[in-house]
């Protein structure tokens, strides 16, 4: 399903048709919802380039249509993503299912290009902490639960994107809410505290003091590390603030010698983050869940099929 993606042509030129306003509208409405849909994708599939394939998909749908026969293009447009989203999904299941330790999704950097406001966004509806919260849920729940609560999409709506009763709507929203419980993670915009916090993690865990690190991390926390089966990482979560204190000092002992690190600080997916480089190259992304001073969970990308997007975003 890969093409060459029309919103990302960096000529900035339409295609030329026999009837320019026509397709300049089509564009500019296209345009509008561009960036919405694009989040709409990414949640349920929690992977960038497929993201994208799944919005360049729609856009081509959009050209083949009669403007004067769509009511609400933003229904027709999300009704396209998810719809591709689902039937992807259930392609997708047996591999998921074989995948080798925790599955995280694909991590997006900081962008100078996103505004403070849209980072805020980001972290509220597809942070880390939320995009693996959402993986348990099946693919209709997670396409009803996104369009739902992280969207605000009336059921009407929602009922014509997944083709179910606007009742059953209601019921798939409530066992996916029922289901989330009060697992859904909290958003707290204090970005300078929080970074300030994850630098204290790391000094802490640099200076191998077990206590420190163990104080900075809320008792149930847990720590997520996804190799995929192709670099070393843990195959299970780790839960609790000492375990997670012991497995962070130890790996800090086991860093090889001679070899050159750098670390930077960032932000993942609207949350506080860190990159680590190894002779240069992209090695891990870490992203790190905090509320109440605590750090709550953290997830750390090791795949090297997960970090494509974002070495292109640091080349």
């Amino acid at each position: 399903m890969r093409h060459c993606r029309f919103f990302f042509n960096p000529t900035g030129r339409y295609p030329i048709t026999s009837n320019m306003t026509k397709q300049h509208k089509l564009t500019d409405i296209f345009e509008q919802q561009r960036l919405r849909l694009f989040r709409q994708a990414y949640g349920m599939l929690g992977r960038v380039a497929p993201a994208e394939d799944v919005v360049q998909e729609a856009w081509l749908r959009w050209q083949k249509q009669d403007m004067e026969t769509i009511r609400s293009p933003a229904a027709f447009f999300s009704t396209v993503v998810h719809r591709i989203c689902l039937d992807e999904l259930k392609k997708a299941r047996h591999q998921r299912e074989r995948y080798i330790g925790p599955n995280l999704p694909e991590p997006l950097l900081e962008a100078p290009t996103r505004t403070p406001d849209e980072e805020l966004e980001l972290a509220e509806s597809l942070s880390m902490a939320m995009l693996v919260i959402l993986d348990e849920l099946s693919p209709v729940q997670r396409a009803v639960f996104i369009l739902r609560e992280l969207f605000e999409y009336d059921y009407e709506t929602i009922s014509d994107v997944v083709n179910k009763s606007t009742a059953h709507c209601r019921k798939i929203a409530q066992r996916a809410r029922d289901q989330i419980h009060d697992r859904k993670p909290v958003f707290e915009r204090k970005p300078a505290a929080q970074q300030g916090l994850v630098k204290a993690l790391l000094e802490a865990v640099q200076r191998q003091d077990l206590a420190e690190v163990e104080a900075l991390l809320a008792e149930d926390s847990v720590l997520y590390s996804d190799g995929g089966g192709k670099v070393t990482a843990a195959r299970k979560p780790i839960y609790g603030s000492n375990k997670i204190a012991r497995f962070l000092v130890g790996i800090q002992k086991q860093a090889p010698e001679g070899k050159k690190w750098w670390l930077e600080y960032t932000s993942v997916n609207g949350e506080p983050g860190m990159i680590i480089r190894v002779e240069g190259q992209l090695y891990n992304v870490w992203s790190f869940h905090i509320e109440e001073q605590k750090i709550e969970s953290i997830y750390v990308v090791l795949n090297p099929n997960k970090l494509g997007t974002a070495k292109k975003q640091l080349s």
